[in-house]
């Protein structure tokens, strides 16, 4: 397995800041000696990295450390700031290589979370939401196309939220759990394996994009598939592992090709010399750059839940929901449940926020003792806001409010947009209409869904 999250032995001071936040005690080590990463228990979330204290300093480790590090890590020469013993290894090479290259068709996409992040990283204040500034920030860096995650979040919608249907309506497997954070599923895969098949088979958002990308991207905008270079922008360290996973090449080709997080794309932007803050605000690439409100939401915890819910009460009703604002799945204690009325139906639903919450919620599944229809799993403490890739904050006192900032302003900018369900979103009409059919459809289900295997390792159901 490749390394995604590493610990410096020369620079960590053993603070055991990182063990702290580990949600699957992957991080061993005596105070005060250097800690190792035991790679075959780590989830790869990224966040130790964020709460990593020990850096080069030229007190401590002589003048050249910082430029003999950053050179050991592969980040550009232009990287000046602080850099840390617990770091996620980088791909910047990769997708440089891939965009000096003309015969290569680049293509990006960026989660919902990147748009309150990346700015911070440029002296915004925290959680300033950028989503036009992005656009154009990537179209600056010489991308061929530039996409939004949210769109696939829509999709993920359809697929995900025509299962759970399924699945009460049919009397399948319940609870489902979520599926699109994948160092929640990694979690599963070593702690429960055998409880594996409560995760829904809908790919995450990520991948999904990753899939159409070559398929029904490739058709659309009139590109060989073998030409495109796929990549993402992520607030999440654990994406680069999901990319790589042998089951995640659908289109016949790898779905993704590299993930970057936020970070790095902070590193990428000022390489290149860019301006963020001064950029104008620019508008995604069409089709697959068109998303609503509840794709948005995906970045907050129990924000998947939500936007899963407005588009389930119209599937399950035929009725638009009462309320688009589903107050019951916001917030970001621990684990929480919710009864919501869909029609006839009572739904069950369990929100947990934050990797550390979610053994109890699987021993009380173990016991049959947990009566919920759906469950969303968020690793990081308050959604993908709070990523292992976003930009790092130095001090504890920045946390509660980047995290309340970013959440904020994502829910500010789903009631901005123009269309909140996912459903309604036209582009994913349009997708259904000429290329998938339906949810959950034959063509759905070769691209968009997947299995899990118990051991980490995975195979694909088809």
């Amino acid at each position: 397995m490749t390394t995604v999250i590493a610990i410096d032995d020369k620079l960590c001071t053993g603070c055991q800041e990182c063990s702290k936040v580990c949600p699957n005690l992957a991080i061993e080590g005596l105070p005060h000696q250097p800690q190792k990463i035991n790679e075959t228990k780590c989830v790869m979330c990224g966040q130790c990295v964020q709460k990593c204290k020990s850096y080069v300093s030229v007190a401590e480790h002589g003048f050249g450390s910082h430029a003999k590090i950053r050179k050991e890590r592969g980040l550009p020469e232009t990287v000046v700031e602080p850099l840390f013993a617990a770091y996620n290894v980088t791909h910047l090479d990769e997708v440089l290589r891939a965009l000096e290259d003309p015969k290569v068709e680049t293509w990006v996409q960026s989660a919902p979370a990147v748009r309150v992040g990346i700015a911070e990283d440029f002296g915004a204040p925290l959680g300033t939401l950028a989503a036009g500034k992005l656009a154009a920030g990537l179209r600056r860096l010489g991308f061929d196309k530039v996409f939004d995650v949210n769109y696939a979040a829509d999709v993920t919608i359809m697929e995900e939220g025509s299962e759970l249907i399924d699945r009460v309506t049919n009397k399948g497997l319940l609870p489902m759990f979520t599926s699109c954070c994948p160092a929640w599923v990694r979690y599963l895969e070593l702690n429960y394996p055998e409880l594996r098949h409560h995760l829904s088979t809908t790919k995450s958002p990520q991948q999904i994009q990753g899939a159409l990308l070559k398929t029904y991207g490739a058709k659309t905008q009139k590109v060989e598939a073998k030409k495109i270079f796929s990549v993402s922008i992520m607030p999440c360290t654990c994406k680069q592992y999901e990319s790589s996973r042998p089951e995640m090449v659908d289109s016949g080709y790898r779905d993704v090709d590299v993930v970057i997080t936020v970070r790095e794309l902070a590193y990428l932007l000022k390489l290149k010399g860019i301006d963020f803050l001064s950029l104008p605000d620019e508008k995604y690439d069409l089709p697959m750059g068109d998303y609503t409100g509840a794709a948005e939401i995906f970045g907050v915890t129990g924000g998947v839940m939500e936007a899963a819910l407005r588009t389930g009460y119209e599937l399950i009703t035929g009725q638009a929901i009462p309320a688009v604002d589903i107050k019951a799945a916001r917030g970001s204690d621990g684990y929480r449940e919710a009864d919501i009325q869909v029609g006839d139906l009572t739904l069950k639903i369990g929100i947990v926020t934050g990797l550390k919450n979610v053994k109890p919620v699987m021993e009380a599944l173990k016991a049959g003792k947990l009566d919920r229809h759906f469950v969303e799993v968020m690793t990081c403490p308050a959604g993908c806001v709070t990523g292992g890739g976003q930009p790092k904050l130095v001090l504890d006192k920045d946390f509660d409010e980047a995290y309340q900032n970013r959440a904020a302003a994502t829910y500010a900018h789903d009631l901005e947009l123009p269309i909140r369900k996912s459903h309604e979103n036209p582009s994913v009409k349009k997708l259904y209409d000429t290329f998938l059919k339906k949810p959950l459809g034959e063509e759905s289900h070769k691209l968009l869904h997947t299995t899990y295997c118990g051991d980490a390792k995975s195979h694909h159901s088809h």
